[in-house]
């Protein structure tokens, strides 16, 4: 499996370890930054993991951070990117089981690093459930599909 990963400079040394644990695995890693712990800001390093999930030129991404949290609001701006924060196990499992999460956003500062590792390997290993499951997942995509066309340019014209 081909996997986008990303971190701001808090989640820079998780994400070293992730690669390594990925790559033993026998997935291939596309690194999209940051490359040390210098400050950055992170959504010039997760906008092309998520862009390149959405596009499918990668299976699966993972991106961490501090907190978890922005890196994943803004993995989700991308259509068709269903990131979830998961903070233990039991969230990485439900967040592919029940919503086929293609993305994975850990906080760094939120958890010690065998649990992010632990929660990397159980969300790469669980297989979506689909079923009822599906037909929620679809109805996001719809809502997508509405905010877009919402938010193209509109022509009014006067009778």
């Amino acid at each position: 499996m081909k996997i986008a990963v990303a971190s701001d400079h808090a989640g820079f040394a998780y994400k070293k370890s992730i690669i390594l644990l990925l790559g033993r695995s026998g997935h291939e890693v596309r690194d999209f930054g940051t490359h040390s712990e210098a400050p950055v800001d992170y959504p010039l390093f997760i906008r092309p993991a998520a862009e390149a999930v959405a596009e499918k030129t990668c299976d699966l991404g993972i991106v961490l951070g501090g907190s978890g949290n922005g890196e994943a609001i803004a993995a989700n701006k991308a259509p068709g990117i269903r990131c979830a924060l998961c903070w233990n196990v039991e969230t990485a499992l439900l967040a592919k089981k029940h919503n086929n999460a293609n993305m994975l956003s850990l906080g760094a500062r939120m958890i010690s690093e065998e649990e992010a590792l632990r929660i990397v390997t159980a969300w790469i290993e669980t297989k979506f459930e689909g079923g009822r499951h599906q037909r929620r997942i679809d109805q996001i995509s719809d809502m997508e599909g509405l905010f877009r066309a919402a938010t193209l340019p509109r022509v009014c014209s006067k009778s």
